[in-house]
């Protein structure tokens, strides 16, 4: 396991009234007939409006039980993953943006609204988000070509940072797991197990494309990926929905647990947080 529908989104910026907001500038505008990544038949020169090689997006997500994070009726995001159509992948494609002050980053830009919905929803298990999104930032953002400065106009020194974290965001509210898997019957339990089949029919009747999910080698149901192609940047194009490529589940077939968050454990009241003087332990998943 790796460490750390269509959707179009932009970017709405959000005034703090403690902080002004630095002045963005605006990714390259991209035609509406760009190429669909992962799709083309010959050579796409890599561009700001054609992710390569990079094409196949996995929007990645956890289920952390025990200690638990987030809340107790959703899942929560892991990342946003570049693989190549093959389903490879590079990592730390650009040591210059490994930036470590990610909350302060996306601050600074006014989105106080993104860091607020990260820290309820983009939680480290234990307890330290910082480096949990300074990691997949620099593991995998760094290595989304349609996000290089040079994809600007008018550049703003790190405001891609926000870009991926908002469009990873938004990309993962219209993927409520726990409601694709509610809607087939299947729910947290400590007693009742479940199949592969059942929980792959439940992914594609939401989505209707299959889905890779991944077990712990207790056979407990812990992670969700979701692959998209796109047509045209991260920032402003069209992810479409299609079957993942690449590392296969990790799951049995039969007695697959899914099991409900041990809230007695969730970091945010825990000791590793409220009362350890320690360096916070950083999930290295």
């Amino acid at each position: 396991m790796r460490q750390f529908l269509q959707v179009s989104l932009a970017l709405v910026p959000f005034a703090s009234f403690f902080l002004q907001p630095v002045a963005a500038g605006h990714p390259a505008v991209c035609p509406s007939n760009s190429s669909l990544s992962c799709h083309n038949s010959t050579f796409v020169q890599p561009s700001c409006c054609f992710n390569y090689p990079g094409g196949q997006l996995l929007q990645t997500q956890y289920w952390d039980t025990d200690p638990a994070s987030g809340p107790a009726d959703h899942w929560t995001v892991h990342g946003l993953w570049p693989d190549h159509c093959d389903g490879t992948y590079d990592s730390y494609c650009d040591a210059s943006r490994e930036y470590t002050n990610i909350s302060s980053i996306i601050s600074s830009f006014g989105r106080v609204d993104l860091l607020q919905y990260m820290e309820k929803f983009w939680t480290d298990y234990h307890g330290n988000d910082e480096s949990f999104w300074a990691h997949e930032f620099g593991k995998h953002a760094t290595c989304i070509n349609t996000l290089d400065p040079s994809c600007y106009v008018n550049y703003k020194p790190q405001e891609e940072v926000v870009d991926f974290f908002h469009r990873t965001v938004e990309l993962f509210k219209t993927l409520d797991t726990y409601k694709f898997l509610a809607m087939a019957g299947i729910y947290p339990s400590t007693t009742t197990t479940y199949t592969f089949n059942q929980i792959q029919s439940a992914l594609r009747q939401a989505r209707g494309v299959n889905a890779t999910f991944q077990c712990t080698s207790k056979g407990e149901l812990d992670e969700m990926w979701y692959t998209f192609d796109i047509r045209g940047s991260v920032q402003t194009g069209q992810f479409v929905a299609t079957e993942p490529v690449g590392e296969a589940s990790s799951c049995n077939a039969t007695g697959i647990k899914y099991l409900p968050k041990n809230l007695t454990s969730y970091y945010a009241t825990s000791s590793i947080v409220t009362t350890s003087t320690a360096a916070p332990i950083m999930s290295m998943r």
